[in-house]
């Protein structure tokens, strides 16, 4: 036998017995499996045989490996659930953060304030990502109208309370969490009743006074929280961002929020996921007719400054919020936080020069220094960006080498409908001629025409809606 020969066959006995080798590991492998969950069947059958038919209920799921595709549904409480099942549950979370970061996941408690729309996505979401201790809080009850965006809820749940739906899915999940379902409404005045001992809080409230005073008290005891601002008319998902309170730019009610947080001097410091979306034409939905009989329709709120008039809301959209904020928590809780998530418009210091510029104008046709306009860097942003898209209000509507915000009517007061964008050289044109300080005062119409004018009056139009949902 030549030596090649010779050679080619050891080789050919060395991988048939690797292969042998590795089919013996893989056969052990999954007969250890099938014996450890033919093993908690079989604890789980004598638990229920101990405790009584009345603990047996549908909502765990188990496959028998004596039976191949028998289902066996229980919930027994105080079960402990076996390590290796629980770390192969949680095999991508581990593949993806490692030992160390599922350990300290694993390790951590969250608060969820608010289990509606954004609540229950985030708390579903944390759960099944190994958070093991979870206090979910609100109010409120499951209806009809919550089944188009809740994590949980379906028509057998109307009518119960949203926590104990989430908390019923989530035992399911996890039988290893705790979780802890109040019914219970969030005050500042014993605030920390409901959050101490958690390590982080998720704000999913929807009403202004509340979600402040939540972020207020957890900014000033140093408790971490991740607030959602408003999902509630938008449809835009790719204008949805992760960034500071101090740094969010056209949402209603991260601008409300920041503002009065501000006067309580807190502003920055609070991740928010919130929408650039300016939202569209759509409208609160109508109160029925004998409502407003009963009396002021703010008295009709079940708790005080309550909204009792509902928004419309896109499912996927609070969905997708309260995803991100389980997103951003569970990559903080591992010790792999998100450093810089990417703006998808937030140029500030363009804004901020623009707003010079125009301030600049403002203190030449008054003839004295200004402290302040009656627009901000926020209504800059909105102008150039979502009314103007970036281009000049010239056709053919380039964008402009060195974009700069003036008013359209120099008979009107400087407002948002009442400005437009330019290029620096066309604005300084305008400027000139249209302010009055000129010999003569000319009209924008005059200057660049009526198909410029026809624009601006669309444009006046969709700021007019917009700034009704900012007021």
């Amino acid at each position: 036998m030549s030596l090649n020969s010779h050679r080619s066959q050891l080789i050919a006995t060395a991988v048939a017995a690797s292969v042998a080798t590795a089919g013996v590991v893989w056969s052990w492998n999954a007969l250890s499996k099938q014996r450890k969950r033919r093993q908690l069947d079989q604890d789980i059958r004598r638990a229920i045989a101990t405790q009584g038919e009345e603990h047996a209920s549908p909502d765990v799921l188990l496959h028998s490996a004596a039976e191949d595709v028998e289902l066996t549904k229980v919930a027994v409480e105080d079960f402990q659930y076996d390590e290796e099942l629980l770390r192969e549950q949680l095999a991508r979370n581990y593949a993806f953060f490692g030992d160390e970061g599922m350990q300290k996941i694993r390790g951590s408690s969250v608060v969820v304030v608010g289990c509606g729309g954004v609540g229950s996505w985030a708390a579903v979401m944390l759960v099944r990502s190994g958070v093991s201790k979870i206090r979910l809080v609100d109010f409120d009850y499951v209806t009809l109208s919550s089944l188009n965006r809740h994590a949980t809820a379906g028509l057998s749940d109307v009518g119960t309370p949203k926590v104990k739906c989430v908390e019923r899915t989530l035992k399911s999940i996890a039988k290893w969490a705790n979780i802890d379902a109040c019914v219970d409404i969030w005050r500042k005045e014993d605030g920390g009743d409901l959050l101490e001992g958690y390590d982080w809080v998720v704000d999913a409230i929807d009403n202004i006074q509340t979600k402040v005073d939540l972020l207020k008290y957890c900014h000033d005891n140093s408790i971490k929280v991740f607030s959602s601002m408003g999902a509630g008319a938008k449809c835009d998902p790719t204008r949805i961002q992760i960034s500071d309170i101090s740094h969010t730019i056209y949402d209603p009610l991260a601008r409300s929020v920041r503002r009065r947080l501000r006067l309580l001097g807190v502003s920055s410091g609070i991740p928010v996921v919130y929408s650039t979306e300016v939202p569209g034409d759509v409208k609160l939905l109508p109160l029925p007719e004998e409502e407003f009989q009963k009396g002021p329709v703010k008295e009709l709120n079940a708790f005080d400054d309550f909204r009792v008039r509902i928004l419309p809301v896109l499912g996927p959209l609070p969905a997708i919020f309260g995803l991100n904020a389980a997103s951003y928590i569970l990559c903080e809780m591992a010790g792999k936080p998100i450093n810089n998530p990417l703006p998808i418009k937030n140029r500030k210091k363009l804004y901020e020069r623009m707003y010079r510029d125009l301030l600049r104008r403002e203190e030449k046709l008054a003839g004295e220094p200004l402290t302040r306009l009656p627009i901000d860097e926020d209504d800059v942003a909105l102008v150039f960006e979502d009314l103007y898209r970036g281009r000049s209000a010239i056709p053919p509507h380039e964008v402009p080498a060195r974009p700069t915000l003036v008013r359209w009517d120099y008979t009107k007061p400087l407002s948002v409908e009442n400005c437009i964008v330019l290029d620096h050289k066309d604005a300084e044109k305008h400027f000139e001629a249209c302010s009055g300080l000129a010999a003569e005062r000319k009209q924008g119409v005059d200057l660049w025409g009526a198909e410029t004018e026809e624009v601006v009056k669309r444009r006046a139009e969709e700021a007019r809606k917009a700034m009704a949902w900012v007021m």
